[in-house]
């Protein structure tokens, strides 16, 4: 795993952007997607700072139709919870739930999540 790894800081404004769109972006600047030496087996991505979170939008008026599950593991504990609560409650879980769902599952996804800071 080479040691040489530049990381630059990219601060992104998310004032009046959509969620998905913004999560992709997020994600590829965490992997390391647009770097000429990219590759999926070494962690090589840039670390990003996200502000004004708390003015995302979304598309279609999902923003009432959107909802998240989670299951206690208990029978018949399947959980919701509609975007708007989620929204209103912690704006940056929401963008953070988007990006992870975007990247790896395994150690070097978690490694690229800890890079990324909500402010």
């Amino acid at each position: 795993m080479p040691t040489n790894i530049e990381r630059k800081k990219y601060t992104i404004d998310a004032s009046g952007k959509i969620l998905g769109r913004l999560a992709t972006q997020v994600a590829g600047l965490l992997r390391g997607k647009h770097k000429t030496t990219f590759a999926p087996n070494v962690d090589g991505g840039d670390i990003v700072h996200i502000e004004h979170v708390d003015q995302i939008k979304l598309t279609r008026g999902k923003e009432t139709k959107k909802v998240y599950y989670h299951h206690s593991r208990y029978p018949g504990g399947l959980k919701t919870t509609r975007f708007d609560a989620a929204f209103a409650k912690n704006p940056g879980w929401v963008l953070r739930k988007a990006v992870v769902g975007m990247l790896p599952k395994s150690r070097i996804g978690r490694r690229m999540i800890q890079r990324l800071v909500i402010k």
